[in-house]
C-alpha cells in the first residue's frame, strides 16, 4: 500500500536530491502495510513530484529523534524544536530509492484525491 504525504516544496527538492533521508513527522500512518511514498509538493507547486520507499520508521522521544537522524533530516534544530513542541515523542521515516517523476502531475487528475492535509492512503 501506498501514501500521498504532502510536503513542503523545499524539503520535497532535498528528498529527491539526497541529502534529507528521514522525513519527520508528529504523527504516522495506522496501517502497517505502507512501503512506498508519493510525494506532493505543496504550494506554491501543488503537485505530485516524486516518490520514494520506506525503509524504516523511527518512533521515539524528541531528543533521542533529534541525535539520531540530525545529519539527514534536513532541518535546523530550531525549526525541529519548533515543529515537534509540546510533543515527547515524534516519529522520523527513513526514505530510500527516491524517484522523481519527469512529469508533475494533478493529485486529483493522477489519483482522484484531493491534497491531504499530512498524509492520505492509496490503494495499490
Amino acid at each position: 500500500m501506498k501514501v500521498i504525504l504532502s510536503i513542503k516544496p523545499i524539503y520535497a527538492e532535498k528528498i529527491l536530491n539526497g541529502e534529507k533521508t528521514f522525513e519527520l513527522r508528529k504523527s504516522i500512518f495506522k496501517k502497517n502495510n505502507i512501503n512506498k511514498v508519493i510525494i506532493y509538493a505543496s504550494s506554491p507547486i501543488s503537485k505530485v513530484i516524486g516518490e520514494f520507499e520506506i525503509d524504516s520508521i523511527l518512533h521515539d522521544e524528541i531528543n533521542e529523534l533529534w541525535k539520531k537522524t540530525k545529519e539527514n533530516n534536513g532541518v535546523e534544530k530550531t525549526f525541529f524544536n519548533d515543529y515537534f513542541e509540546n510533543r515527547e515523542k515524534g516519529y522520523a521515516i527513513k526514505i530510500k530509492n527516491t524517484k522523481r517523476y519527469k512529469v508533475y502531475y494533478n493529485i486529483y487528475e493522477k489519483y482522484g484525491v484531493k491534497a491531504p492535509q499530512s498524509f492520505s492512503y492509496l490503494e495499490d
